[in-house]
């Protein structure tokens, strides 16, 4: 709103003060307070927002906006090695160029008889999901991985009628909050410390937890978040299943070319984030989340969001692309519905589609082949440096890991000193502990460079 009642904003057609009080006058209100009457006054700010003055020209304002995005630095300006989520590949041109077309970039919802393309894309995203993953269904993506995964967890606990979620794996510290925060009320989430000395998951930890008979699902994340492959995959599904609950697994879906995909030891629900696949990092964004199961009647009714397949059409013997059991859906269900989702990453499914195409089978076992040897190269590398520990040194790795300073510096004042040198990377995860990470942009001479600064920062 405008700091005047009397004054019209540029940009926001409703502030005009005489459509503002019909506005008003139709509801019954006598000013806009009236609508933020609830709020308590404690917590109100009592003073405009610290923003500048209406810029009154579209020269003007471009010019302002430029000037605040050129304060951003991108991954793609200087050499970087963040990861914990949101990763830096490779996008091939095609895929800007096929996402950018008008009729997917700007469309929203529609129907088979009017968006027959955008189903087909998204079928074909499914699709191939479904042979990445070696599962039956794969849903039109929702918002991000970290939902994806809440969502996955929500579907375990509406299957087994029970309240109560393992988390076995270490797991992002902002994943695990979105999941608490998401499944709230209906379930409590107790996150089983990982050993120690190997940060793999604590079997017997596991097993005392299990004990209780009260588990919806256990959750494992493949890579966990300390960036391993964990050996003890295969028996979490043993343990869930021995106590009726379900496993459901995190999966970064590139490592699927070199590792096998959860479904093949033995999770009920696989789900996660299509960013590596395709999807250029936006400033911590670009994300989307998959959710993928077996054909089994229990677990598809509880899917919220949209599944495509073929479909008859009003002529016998043809076949569209359309929604499958739509009337589970929140979109058919509304405020009644399990959970709600929403359309908003249609369009990532569409760009990760687009890649998985391009890529096929070989190339998918090639660019996951390359990031196994980038990420052991890097490890060994760092390990060299005097003042930096790499732990778990017997684990294998995908992208992700971890590095101990033991010098006088602290993570953030050594992440400090990368970024003074044009690097990103070494994200605290402790006072002495950090993250890095590596994919198939980097090069051994990137690792090399990053090495020696890091000699530099600790000596």
């Amino acid at each position: 709103m405008t700091s005047s009642e009397n004054v019209a904003h540029p940009y926001i057609p409703n502030s005009v003060p005489s459509v503002r009080q019909a506005m008003l006058d139709e509801i019954g209100a006598a000013s806009v307070e009236d609508f933020y009457a609830d709020i308590p006054d404690r917590i109100r700010l009592h003073r405009p927002l610290d923003l500048p003055a209406p810029l009154r020209s579209e020269a003007e304002l471009t010019r302002h906006m430029d000037k605040l995005l050129t304060r951003n630095t991108s991954t793609r300006q200087v050499l970087s090695f963040l990861g914990s989520g949101c990763y830096q590949h490779h996008v091939p041109a095609v895929v800007d160029e096929v996402v950018n077309r008008s009729e997917f970039l700007t469309a929203y919802a529609g129907e088979p008889y009017e968006d027959h393309g955008r189903f087909q894309a998204l079928w074909e995203y499914q699709s191939m999901m479904a042979e990445l993953l070696d599962v039956d269904v794969v849903n039109v993506p929702v918002y991000d991985g970290f939902q994806a995964s809440g969502t996955a967890l929500r579907m375990a606990g509406r299957v087994t009628g029970r309240r109560r979620l393992l988390v076995a794996t270490a797991v992002d510290a902002d994943k695990l909050s979105r999941i608490r925060d998401y499944v709230r009320p209906d379930h409590e989430v107790t996150a089983v410390p990982v050993d120690p000395r190997t940060g793999c998951v604590d079997l017997d930890g596991l097993r005392a937890h299990l004990a209780a008979g009260d588990t919806a699902a256990v959750y494992a994340d493949s890579p966990s978040a300390l960036g391993i492959v964990d050996p003890a995959l295969p028996q979490l599904a043993e343990l869930a299943h021995e106590v009726g609950a379900l496993y459901v697994v995190g999966c970064n879906p590139i490592t699927l070319g070199v590792l096998a995909p959860p479904s093949a030891y033995g999770a009920d629900i696989a789900c996660g984030d299509i960013q590596p696949l395709g999807i250029h990092q936006s400033f911590g964004g670009g994300n989307a989340g998959f959710i993928a199961t077996r054909d089994e009647e229990r677990l598809i009714a509880e899917f919220p969001s949209r599944l495509f397949g073929l479909v008859p059409t009003a002529v016998e013997g043809e076949y569209g692309f359309g929604d499958v059991a739509y009337e589970r859906t929140s979109f058919a269900l509304r405020e009644e519905g399990k959970e709600w989702v929403g359309t908003a990453a249609a369009l990532h499914g569409i760009g990760a589609g687009v890649y998985l195409a391009l890529m096929g089978p070989h190339g998918m076992r090639e660019i996951g082949e390359t990031i196994l040897a980038l990420t052991a190269y890097a490890r060994r590398r760092l390990a060299e440096v005097p003042g930096i520990e790499v732990p778990y040194p017997d684990t294998v790795h995908f992208a992700d890991f971890t590095v101990r300073y033991t010098g006088a510096r602290t993570a953030a004042e050594i992440r400090t000193g990368l970024r003074e040198r044009g690097i990103h990377g070494s994200v605290p995860i402790g006072e002495r502990d950090a993250a890095f990470c590596v994919t198939e942009v980097h090069t051994k001479a990137d690792i090399d460079r990053l090495a020696a600064t890091l000699e530099e920062i600790v000596k």
